[in-house]
């Protein structure tokens, strides 16, 4: 969660605070800058999400929501980004960014899809 966290909140702060320098970066259309600045409160806000539920036992019954979210999220970017890496073999970061939403897709996977253990 605190990796999540921390990923996402740098991600949104990006996206937030210089989204034009990143669209021309990317080579967006004039609205694009917008687009990514929405882009850049969804992370926020499941960056906030993700650091105030870290003390949280997830898995299980317990902070179901949050792990739903977290799980939908990086499992959808991880094929988006497949499908996008696949048809543009353009920059690394693509790759990188793909990997790490595999990574994190297989972790919330996990946690969704098993039943917390209380350490005694």
């Amino acid at each position: 969660m605190t990796a999540s966290a921390v990923l996402m909140g740098t991600a949104g702060i990006l996206l937030t605070f210089i989204p034009q320098e990143i669209s021309t970066y990317l080579a967006l259309p004039g609205s694009g800058s917008i687009l990514l600045q929405l882009f850049g409160a969804l992370y926020l806000g499941f960056a906030m999400l993700n650091w105030t539920g870290k003390a949280n036992i997830t898995g299980g019954i317990y902070s179901k929501p949050v792990t739903i979210g977290n799980f939908t999220h990086f499992f959808i970017g991880a094929f988006a980004l497949v499908k996008l890496a696949t048809t543009n073999t353009g920059p690394t970061w693509v790759w990188i960014a793909t990997i790490i939403y595999f990574i994190f897709a297989a972790l919330f996977g996990y946690i969704f899809f098993t039943a917390p253990v209380l350490k005694k």
